[in-house]
């Protein structure tokens, strides 16, 4: 069978193979193929031959050219042949369908456990303390660090290694060249100092013509340069140092020094030399002075050395610095930890219930310290709310307990007296017991129901309503009424009428913040504001109450009122809390302004007062009784608070009295403070906003 109907068999099997012949028929094929692309169809001569690629031979052989045109045809055909004529098309696109659902339930399945595995590592990661984490990211850093400047420096000694082996090859090859002739006339162990060298020389057709120097290691080892073979040099260039594997020769047992020694690679030098004459088997000469070629090598054992000890070198340098390393950031990371475990315990004894703990206190330059002051100012506040709502707390169960009691009582003498009526109405006399009875009811139904109005305005003023600001309301007429009331309930009790006035008097205790409104016997001009004319009235009516209730009938009483101006906003005002403190603070206030009002009136030179001035109404009243306790003051404006338990049911009070003065004034957005009067006796000052653009002077007395 010819060359040609092989290959035709042969392409035949590859076109078709995966469907109609045996693996082995295949292998055949393609092991067929591949030889007779790269083999010559001449016959091998005995001559030394060089690789020539199948086109190029192609090429040049016409009738060889032809018929591999007419194989690719008859190929063609076959092929397109078998793909029209299969019978299992159909099945097959099945195959691919079912192949690619199967694909992509593996491809999701894949996917599904990439995530699951993500997560748990995630969650491993999450459960391993911060320090763990962070002495490991140190540590995983150090030694990626050391391991790439180890490469680094490895790198850069092989690479001055090499230069340095290229130099002595140069070197070298300038000596071989000079004494070319006496090195083909020694023998191999006359080495003339060039014993670690490796020489080959070959002439002009790259033939092998001798191996002048031959290293010879310990032991009986021998190795050389693996080089082209005779009568080629392949793709090396002349004069350019290159590299290469070494050919060992082991005769007997060798150490494993020896041995390492020689399958070292080789860094190897072509150069070109000048053959004296090149003669044929015959003896005759056929060239004189043609360019050889003398391949000069020298082992890279000590470069091999060299790199093992500098690797060795900078893994346990490396190794120890990275330990060391570890240890100081264990201990410095443990330091910087440390305030975050005092936070910590801190945290438990706050949870444990004790909210005074507070967080150390740090730098506020760092990270740590500004975490202690958010979490500090956090927790002050968490500790007010706390505090606040267990006095809320207290406060509503006072306020249900006193409530409670206040409206028991009058219905107790109801129920009380109903019952004697119902139980005498049939003896004599029981229509004037009746009466009596009826009386009675009244009283304390009159009783309950000024305690339900009393409840029912401070619910309304808590939830903002019940005070009506739209109407222009005459401050002084108001003041005027409330005297006359008390001198007719007390006609034989002093009532001094006057004004107020600010003076210089500099003191730091609160207390005494009452001296520097100073009372002056002199009528206070009338005074028109908005506000609510009928809630105004219940402040001052509870305030004079209390006075006619709780005071002697002969004891003197002063009532001051007085328009001041002050640098405090009226927002500033409206969020004070009924102190000596807060009264403190307005009047330095007022202090501040009389003192820039004055000294502008007497410069030379008009000075113009730039921050902006309110005016305010300033309402004081002075009784000089028995007063309160200091451990009482500061509750006077508690709900159904009494000093005496009894007095408020001897006097007929209900013990909202304050509480709705202090309500109606803040919602004027004011202020109102108890103190205690310096001879003796309680002192009530009431400062409402009045800006000059809702308050005139001097105005009749008409609403």
């Amino acid at each position: 069978m010819s060359q040609k109907e092989n290959n035709r068999d042969d392409a035949a099997i590859l076109s078709d193979g995966a469907l109609n012949h045996h693996p082995d028929q295949i292998s055949q094929a393609v092991d067929k193929q591949l030889s007779s692309s790269h083999s010559s169809p001449v016959a091998d001569t005995q001559q030394p031959s060089t690789y020539q690629p199948a086109e190029l031979h192609h090429a040049a052989n016409p009738s060889t050219q032809h018929e591999h045109k007419q194989y690719e045809q008859d190929e063609q055909q076959e092929t397109v042949a078998v793909s029209t004529s299969s019978p299992d098309t159909t099945e097959y696109g099945q195959f691919n369908e079912q192949t690619d659902f199967t694909g992509n339930t593996e491809q999701q399945h894949a996917k599904k456990v990439r995530t699951s595995t993500k997560r748990t590592v995630l969650q491993y990661l999450d459960a391993v303390p911060l320090s763990t984490r962070l002495v490991s990211i140190i540590l995983v850093l150090l030694l990626a660090s050391s391991a790439v400047v180890g490469f680094a420096v490895r790198q850069l000694v092989g690479s001055y290694i090499i230069d340095k082996t290229d130099t002595q090859l140069m070197r070298q090859s300038e000596l071989v060249l000079n004494n070319i002739n006496t090195l083909q006339q020694s023998d191999r162990t006359d080495s003339m100092g060039l014993t670690d060298y490796y020489l080959q020389l070959r002439d002009s057709h790259y033939v092998i013509q001798g191996t002048p120097l031959m290293p010879v290691l310990p032991d009986g080892v021998s190795s050389a340069p693996v080089l082209p073979p005779s009568g080629s040099i392949g793709n090396i260039q002349i004069g350019q140092p290159f590299t290469t594997n070494a050919a060992v020769q082991i005769i007997g047992n060798n150490s494993r020094a020896s041995v390492r020694m020689a399958n070292a690679p080789w860094r190897v030098l072509a150069v070109n030399w000048t053959v004296p004459e090149v003669k044929n088997a015959r003896g005759e000469v056929i060239t004189q002075g043609a360019k050889g070629v003398a391949f000069i090598g020298l082992s890279l054992y000590d470069m091999q050395d060299t790199m093992q000890i500098v690797t060795k070198y900078f893994i346990a340098v490396g190794v120890a610095t990275a330990l060391l390393a570890t240890v100081l950031a264990s201990m410095a990371i443990e330091r910087t930890l440390r305030p975050l475990k005092r936070i910590e315990k801190t945290a438990a004894q706050i949870a444990d219930g004790d909210l005074s703990q507070r967080v150390p206190q740090a730098p506020e330059n760092t990270e740590v310290g500004s975490l202690s002051r958010s979490l500090n100012r956090m927790l002050s506040r968490i500790e007010g709310s706390f505090i606040e709502q267990q006095r809320t707390t207290e406060k509503m169960k006072r306020f249900v307990s006193d409530a409670s009691h206040e409206l028991r009582t009058p219905l107790a003498t109801i129920h009380g007296y109903a019952e004697l009526y119902r139980m005498q109405r049939n003896y004599p006399g029981a229509l004037e017991r009746a009466d009596e009875s009826i009386k009675h009811i009244e009283q304390s139904s009159s009783r309950m129901s000024a305690l339900v109005e009393d409840l029912l305005s401070l619910a309304r003023m808590d939830e903002g309503r019940g005070v009506d600001l739209t109407h222009r309301t005459n401050i002084t007429r108001i003041v005027h009424d409330a005297c006359e009331d008390l001198h007719a309930l007390n006609p034989e009790r002093p009532i001094d009428l006057g004004s107020l006035e600010v003076t210089q008097i500099q003191t730091n205790n609160p207390e005494e913040a009452v001296h520097r409104l100073k009372f002056i016997q002199q009528l206070p001009p009338d005074l028109w504001m908005y506000a609510d004319q009928n809630r105004l009235r219940q402040v001052i009516t509870n305030i004079v109450g209390n006075i006619h209730r709780y005071t002697p009938q002969d004891s003197p009483v002063q009532m001051a009122l007085s328009l001041i101006p002050a640098y405090m906003t009226p927002q500033e005002l409206a969020a004070m809390n009924s102190s000596v403190e807060s009264l403190d603070s307005f009047v330095r206030s007022a202090q501040y302004a009389a003192q820039q009002l004055h000294d502008s009136d007497n410069a030379t030179q008009h000075q113009e007062i730039t921050a902006p001035l309110h005016n305010y109404a300033v309402l004081r009243i002075i009784d000089h009784g028995p007063g309160l306790q200091p451990h009482d003051l500061h509750m006077i404006f508690e709900r159904f608070y009494t000093a005496d338990l009894s007095r408020t049911r001897e006097k007929g009070g209900t013990g909202l009295g304050m509480a709705i003065a202090q309500s109606a004034v803040k919602a004027h957005h004011g202020l109102i403070c108890a103190s205690h009067t310096p001879q003796g006796g309680l002192t009530f000052t009431v400062v409402l906003p009045a800006d000059t653009d809702s308050i005139t002077q001097d105005q009749p007395t008409q609403e």
